[in-house]
C-alpha cells in the first residue's frame, strides 16, 4: 500500500486498556487484543478511490441541489428583504445602483453508513485476533476515509437482540470530523453480545424464526429509510446468520443507490478443522454443544467442501447484488487487505 512521509496522520489508536462497564447486554470479549495500530500514510492512499466508488460525491464534484453555503454563484439578484446582507455582491450593487446578493450552490457531502455486527460469533478467534478484533480495526479505518473532504459517517449495529431485555443499541447519527470518530470509539468500546444469546428476534410461543430472526436482512431493510441519498454503506460482519442468504434481495436494494462493501470476517477454524481428537464445539449463538471427532479424515473433508460451497455461495450472492465483497480474516494482514480491496 503507497505510503507517504509528509504531514503524517496520526494512527489509529489500538484501545486495550480496561474495558468499559457493559452497555445494553454488550459485553468485551475476553481475549481481545485490539485492531493494532494503523498507519495513517496507508489511510492516505486508499482514502480517494474507495469515496469516488461511493457516489463520486466529494466536495466540489458534483452540484446539490438548490441553494445554500458553498462556493460555486447559482444566483445573482436584486436584495430582497430577509437576505442575509453577508451576501451582499458589492460589484454587481455598484454596476446596477441597487443592492445585490449571490446565491451559492452548496457543496455535497459523502455520507459513509457502517453496519457492525455484534452477535456473540463475532469474538470467536484461534489466530492473532478475534474477529471483533478486525472488525473494530475495519470500522476504525472506513470511518476515517468517511471523514476525509468533509464526508459523514454513521455507525449502526445489529446482532445483539436477545442478549438484553432492551435490544435497541443507539445509533451513532451522521456527523463528521474528531466528534463522529469519538463517538464510533466509544460505541466500539461497548463489546459485543455475550456467548449463548441468539442473534434471532425470538417469536412468541415458537422461539426464533429463522424468516424474521435474521437482524442483517432486516438492517438492510430498514437502511433506505435512514440514508435515503447516494453514499457508501459498508457492512461488516462474519456472515453467519440463521437463513444464509436471505440478506441478498435487501442488499440489492440497498445497492441501487448506494456503493455497497461487505466486509466477511472468518477465522481460521471456521474453514478447516484440525485433526485435534474428539472436540465439545459450542454455538456462540445459542449456547448449543456437539461432540465431534476430528481426527476423523471423512468429517474434516467434508467440513472443508461445505465451507468452501458456503463462500461460493455468499461471493456469487454479493455478486448478484452489484455489490464489492472484501474478506478479511483473524491470521492475515487485514489492513493490507482492506486496503486492497478499497483502491
Amino acid at each position: 500500500m503507497p505510503s507517504s512521509t509528509s504531514n503524517p496522520t496520526p494512527p489509529v489508536p489500538d484501545r486495550t486498556s480496561s474495558p468499559r462497564p457493559a452497555r445494553r447486554g454488550l459485553v468485551t470479549p475476553t481475549a481481545r487484543q485490539g485492531p493494532g495500530r494503523v498507519d495513517g500514510a496507508a489511510l492516505r492512499g486508499i482514502e480517494v478511490p474507495s469515496a469516488r466508488r461511493g457516489a463520486g460525491a466529494l466536495p466540489g464534484d458534483h452540484q446539490a441541489a438548490g441553494s445554500g453555503p458553498g462556493t460555486e454563484l447559482h444566483q445573482l439578484r436584486p436584495y430582497v428583504e430577509g437576505d442575509d446582507v453577508r451576501h451582499i455582491d458589492a460589484a454587481a450593487s455598484a454596476r446596477t445602483g441597487e443592492p445585490h446578493v449571490r446565491l451559492h450552490v452548496p457543496e455535497r457531502t459523502l455520507t459513509t453508513w457502517i453496519a457492525l455486527d455484534v452477535s456473540a460469533s463475532m469474538a470467536f478467534g484461534s489466530a492473532a485476533r478475534l474477529k471483533s478484533d478486525v472488525a473494530e480495526g475495519a470500522v476504525r479505518v472506513l470511518a476515517r476515509l468517511g471523514t476525509r473532504h468533509g464526508g459523514r459517517v454513521a455507525l449502526l449495529r445489529f446482532g445483539a437482540i436477545g442478549a438484553t431485555d432492551d435490544p435497541r443499541i443507539p445509533l451513532v447519527p451522521p456527523a463528521g470530523g474528531r466528534g463522529v470518530l469519538g463517538a464510533i470509539d466509544r460505541a466500539l468500546a461497548d463489546g459485543f453480545a455475550p456467548d449463548g444469546r441468539g442473534r434471532g428476534r425470538p417469536r412468541a410461543g415458537h422461539g426464533r424464526s429463522p424468516r424474521d430472526g435474521d437482524e442483517l436482512t432486516d438492517t438492510l431493510r430498514r437502511m433506505p429509510q435512514v440514508a435515503r441519498r447516494p453514499g457508501v454503506v459498508a457492512i461488516v460482519t462474519d456472515l453467519r446468520g440463521d437463513d444464509e442468504l436471505s440478506w441478498e434481495r435487501p442488499l440489492a436494494m440497498v445497492s441501487r443507490l448506494h456503493h455497497v462493501v461487505v466486509v466477511q470476517i472468518d477465522d481460521p477454524l471456521e474453514v478447516a478443522l484440525p485433526d485435534a481428537g474428539v472436540l465439545t464445539v459450542v454455538d456462540p449463538e445459542t449456547g448449543e454443544t456437539l461432540e465431534v471427532d476430528t481426527s476423523s479424515p471423512r468429517l474434516r473433508d467434508a467440513f472443508a467442501a461445505a465451507t468452501v460451497a458456503r463462500q461460493e455461495r455468499i461471493h456469487a450472492a454479493i455478486r448478484r447484488a452489484r455489490a464489492q465483497h472484501v474478506h478479511l480474516t483473524t491470521d492475515g494482514d487485514w489492513l493490507r487487505t482492506l486496503g486492497s480491496a478499497l483502491r
